[in-house]
């Protein structure tokens, strides 16, 4: 599967919502669930043990052996398959999570085994078509192979059984909401070469186990075996839904080969255009900004706080961003305001923010983002991870353990000032004529310390840029938003259309203020440098 192919359907089944399970409800005839082959011992050591072994050998494709009326199904079609919410596993057994499957079909034709694992024993589901109510979908229940097998699962919390918290489908790819019960950007087990000039790998999970919580418990752990031509691994999900979703992460992986750019905790995301990149925004669409996030944050080893704006480049845009040990990164949505975006069916405003919060040391690497060309929302075409510095090599063994948050609000945020908003456009100075082309960048400092500041006080923007000359910059007060305007022009000084990197931040008396704010800038070509 090409990159932009499952990306424009990850993207699309979270814009529309994933099929309601309740709708056959009343209508299904109560089955119990089946079950393939005799309950075996299953740990955590067990499945590591697995993914060693299975390292240890060469790799062998998914099979995917499915009808072809299941290979053919359009998106309404796959869309009118639902799945029936009295054969929902744990349905009938008065626990706090249900879990639900996704049928095979559209872009997603790789079968995945997914296990019950209930007092350290595991036994495979096995697929019925009695388990889903095809609708208009144009297929029959009863000519579908019995082992036919799912394409992922989602999981429901007892507070709405109508709504998932959670959902593992396609490649190794899953999501969650919080409390605005929004899905948006995604989160991957593994990035295998992503950005790089050769196609990018998709590892997948092959496998998942998922572990009979207790009565009252509202953790659920979810185990997943992960395989590629390059790495195979061993997952652990521990899931706590709440206003703010949260996810502990446990993984252990084997790589069959050298990797040269491994990204662990990789997010997935989509930025079309913004109040800071107008460069594709369609003279007809009558929506200010389409984006699931707007900027990447970083809490670096050394405490310092960094945001990073997104952008739709032109051309493919890689950065990295060294550090030792980072206490967290993610991708947020900062901006929550209805009218920036004014999308009433797909509620751009209420896209969670992903954080990634490691457990433990990761040592030496760099934070890494991947922005690539898009000209339509169905794309998802950011994604951040981390990238250790030492390469992985066949025969290793690799771990990490990291918190994901998912929702609105981070429980990890900046003590210092957060940028509110980044602008840019024509530079000069009003009333004059412009004599040179140069480009205004307006980035708005909102929070921390700034409200206790005098009116006397001293504030001084610290701008630097790669390349080219800063002219006309300033920092006054924006009553607005009890904040600061940081304002400055970049002159380019040569013919380059290379990028220019940009950092900010304000001061006063010697004390910092705010986070770091980054930004690449690419200037246009000389011809286009119109004044």
């Amino acid at each position: 599967m090409q990159r932009r192919d499952f990306l424009k359907a990850s993207a699309a089944l979270a814009a529309a919502g994933f099929p309601a399970q309740s709708l056959f409800a009343a209508a299904a005839t109560p089955s119990p669930l089946k079950f393939l082959g005799k309950p075996q011992a299953f740990d955590t050591a067990w499945l590591k043990g697995y993914a060693r072994q299975l390292a240890g050998q060469p790799y062998r494709a998914p099979e995917n052996h499915i009808p072809d009326e299941i290979r053919k199904l359009d998106w309404d079609q796959y869309q009118a398959i639902q799945y029936r919410a009295d054969h929902a596993l744990w349905a009938k057994d008065e626990l706090r999570f249900q879990a639900k499957f996704f049928h095979l079909g559209l872009y997603f034709k790789s079968p995945v085994q997914i296990f019950e694992l209930k007092n350290g024993q595991a036994q495979e589901l096995a697929y019925d078509p009695a388990m889903f109510a095809y609708g208009k979908s144009g297929l029959h229940g009863g000519k579908m192979p019995k082992d036919l097998g799912f394409a992922g699962f989602r999981v429901n919390f007892h507070t709405d059984l109508e709504r998932d918290v959670s959902a593992f489908l396609g490649a190794s790819y899953f999501r969650a909401v919080g409390s605005d019960w929004q899905y948006g950007l995604s989160a991957r087990g593994l990035a295998i070469d992503c950005g790089m000039e050769r196609p990018e790998e998709f590892p997948n999970f092959i496998s998942f186990w998922l572990e009979r919580p207790s009565k009252d418990s509202s953790k659920l752990v979810v185990y997943a075996l992960l395989d590629s031509p390059s790495v195979a691994g061993a997952y652990r999900f521990e899931i706590q839904p709440a206003a703010t979703m949260v996810m502990d992460v446990e993984v252990a992986l084997y790589p069959r080969k050298a990797i040269e750019r491994m990204g662990v905790a990789p997010l997935t995301s989509m930025f079309q255009y913004g109040e800071n990149d107008r460069r594709i925004a369609a003279s007809n669409d009558w929506r200010r900004e389409i984006h699931d996030s707007d900027g990447l944050s970083m809490l670096r080893g050394n405490g310092e706080w960094i945001w990073r704006p997104l952008t739709n480049p032109a051309q493919l845009r890689f950065n990295g961003y060294q550090d030792e040990n980072p206490r967290g990164f993610g991708l947020l949505q900062r901006d929550r305001n209805f009218d920036h975006y004014q999308d009433d069916g797909v509620f751009y405003d209420r896209r969670p923010s992903v954080w990634v919060e490691p457990k433990s040391g990761w040592g030496k690497g760099a934070v890494q983002l991947v922005e690539i060309p898009t000209v339509d929302e169905t794309f998802d075409n950011i994604v951040c991870f981390w990238n250790p510095a030492e390469k992985p090599q066949a025969g290793q063994e690799h771990l990490f353990t990291y918190r994901l948050y998912w929702g609105r609000k981070m429980p990890i945020v900046p003590p210092l000032a957060t940028v509110a908003a980044t602008r840019t456009g024509m530079g000069g100075v009003v009333g004059r004529k412009r004599t040179y082309y140069s480009w205004r960048f307006v980035v708005d400092f909102a929070g921390g310390d700034l409200k206790l500041l005098g009116k006397d006080a001293k504030v001084v923007p610290v701008i630097s840029a790669s390349r080219g000359t800063v002219e006309v910059s300033s920092a006054r007060p924006l009553d607005d938003i009890q904040g600061y305007r940081v304002m400055f022009d970049l002159k380019p000084t040569d013919a380059s259309v290379a990028p220019i990197d940009l950092r900010v931040y304000l001061v006063t008396d010697g004390q910092t203020l705010c986070e770091t704010w980054l930004y690449q800038w690419t200037p246009p070509a000389i011809t286009q440098r119109h004044f």
